[in-house]
């Protein structure tokens, strides 16, 4: 007898097995007879359709811990030499129903990612990743690899036998030409599942900007709480603050940084008591490398009257702008923040925000003025009325911050108008360990192109059919490893790679799944 219908009998006895697939409502006891719980519902589902390819039964019982405890116990009750019973290892109902066939690897891990999803975007993500063609889609490219290796065989093993319409120069041009295909394929799909990490483990976004231009006040407004100390005295923040927030949609880890100023100033007194110290330092330091390790760098200027210039206009330290071009040389997405709008005179405030956009554009030219925004954190804190909507222009900001994350992690094509954009979009689903086999097969296919240039041009100076073979033979070998890679992604490699793959995917499981 089956062991679920065995452990059914136990918990049910004298009661026939429910109809496969029906509902049925049934009191469970335990071997001494006692009612455990009144009114359960038991499904039963016989092999092979099931979630896992084995025979499934379902207790559905009332959620009281002290139920949950006592079925768990007569359950483990049932535990004999001919009907050994355990609890399930994290994974495991899905482990089975991968070794059973009901599911490919890339449904696994994305199954993975539903699991842990927090945010909206991480859910699609998830979501499409269940239901798309990516284990069909390198099982294709693994076909094509293999009917390619097929030809270059057939003209290796009998080329002395049989005549081919082909030469072997020919013959490995018309491959050649299928594998610089897949090779552009693939390079487009890994640096698309690099967009799909950002939506999978977080947007790093940084702020950075002069001591006191209302960075952390800032931070304060996005995060939607107290997150960083906010003071009027120069320098608060010495290191990276870093909070993991909900943006649009999009997880994003919204870092605040030490304010970065130098020793510039020609007043010895003034300069005397500016000093840049030792942990101040140290902090300026950590702020440029964060920002550089960041996805997306929020610049922040801010209005200020001084000395020398008593009234308020775009303060602009030397120190953040040299950072900021280094940023834009790094191919860094900037946005860049002007707080403090509200000491503008009102009158002329529209006219004065215009020429700050323009000494924006002026001093990082490569900077769109659809990236500069005009902001009050003072402002924004003010209660939302009929004429002001958007009190301290905080709610376009945010909103132009999502457009950014939109921009960085939408699929790219290696067309402007690709026919199949579905195959791109679900390319984001592809996660790390997808990436790293599917550069590893480009790198073996880049290798066979190599091989049949080599021998593409031994062919045109007449060099000996045995040393032509020769390369032609080398070349099939890397479109072997280039399929093997293909395999292994969908977990269908050899049994011992399986084994591997498998321990590092489910290791991340919970029990239950």
């Amino acid at each position: 007898m089956d062991q679920k219908v065995t452990i059914y009998a136990l918990l049910c006895p004298n009661k026939q097995l429910p109809k496969p697939r029906y509902a049925a409502v049934r009191s469970l006891y335990d071997n001494q007879g006692q009612v455990l719980d009144f009114e359960a519902v038991v499904l039963y589902f016989p092999a092979p359709k099931t979630v896992t390819g084995e025979d499934v039964l379902e207790l559905h019982i009332h959620g009281g811990p002290a139920i949950i405890k006592v079925v768990l116990k007569a359950i483990g009750e049932c535990n004999s030499t001919t009907l050994p019973v355990r609890y399930a290892e994290p994974g495991e109902f899905t482990r089975r129903a991968f070794l059973n066939d009901r599911i490919d690897l890339t449904k696994v891990e994305a199954l993975g990612d539903t699991l842990s999803a927090v945010t909206e975007e991480q859910r699609r993500l998830s979501v499409q990743g269940t239901v798309s063609g990516l284990a069909a889609r390198y099982e294709a490219w693994r076909q094509i690899l293999l009917a390619a290796r097929g030809e270059l065989e057939a003209l290796i093993d009998f080329s002395e036998d049989q005549h081919f319409d082909e030469s072997p120069a020919e013959l490995a041009m018309s491959v050649a030409g299928q594998i610089r295909s897949l090779v552009t394929l693939i390079q487009y799909h890994c640096t698309n599942a690099v967009r799909g990490e950002l939506l999978r483990n977080g947007i790093s976004l940084s702020l950075i900007g002069s001591p006191n231009v209302g960075k952390s006040s800032l931070l304060n407004q996005i995060v939607g709480r107290n997150a960083a100390i906010v003071s009027a005295e120069a320098g608060t923040t010495r290191d990276v603050v870093e909070v993991g927030i909900d943006l649009g949609g999009f997880f994003c880890r919204l870092g605040d940084t030490a304010g970065l100023r130098g020793n510039s100033n020609t007043d010895i007194t003034e300069a005397m008591n500016n000093v840049i110290g030792e942990v101040e330092k140290e902090g300026i330091k950590r702020a440029k490398q964060k920002a550089l390790e960041s996805n997306v760098v929020i610049l922040v200027f801010s209005i200020e009257a001084t000395a020398v210039s008593p009234q308020p206009e775009l303060q602009m330290e030397p120190e953040v702008v040299e950072t900021a071009k280094q940023l834009l040389n790094a191919g860094k997405k900037i946005i860049v923040a002007v707080n403090k709008v509200d000491k503008l005179i009102e009158s002329t405030r529209s006219r004065s925000i215009s020429d700050i956009v323009h000494m924006v554009k002026t001093t990082l030219s490569t900077i769109e003025a659809s990236a500069i925004f005009y902001i009050s954190c003072q402002d924004s804190t003010r209660t939302v009325t009929t004429s002001n909507q958007d009190p301290g222009n905080m709610q376009a900001f945010t909103t132009g911050i999502i457009d950014v994350f939109r921009q960085i992690t939408n699929p790219l094509s290696p067309q402007v108008n690709d026919e199949n954009p579905a195959m791109w979009q679900e390319s984001l689903g592809a996660t790390e360990r997808q990436r790293i086999l599917l550069l590893e097969c480009a790198g073996y296919l880049q290798a066979f192109l190599n091989q049949v240039d080599t021998s593409v041009k031994e062919s045109e100076l007449d060099i000996t059919t045995e040393e032509a073979d020769f390369d032609i033979v080398v070349a099939a070998e890397s479109l072997r490893l280039a399929a093997e890679c293909l395999a292994k992604l969908t977990g269908r490699g050899e049994a011992g790679d399986v084994e591997e793959v498998l321990g590092v995917v489910f290791e991340k499981f919970c029990v239950g799944k």
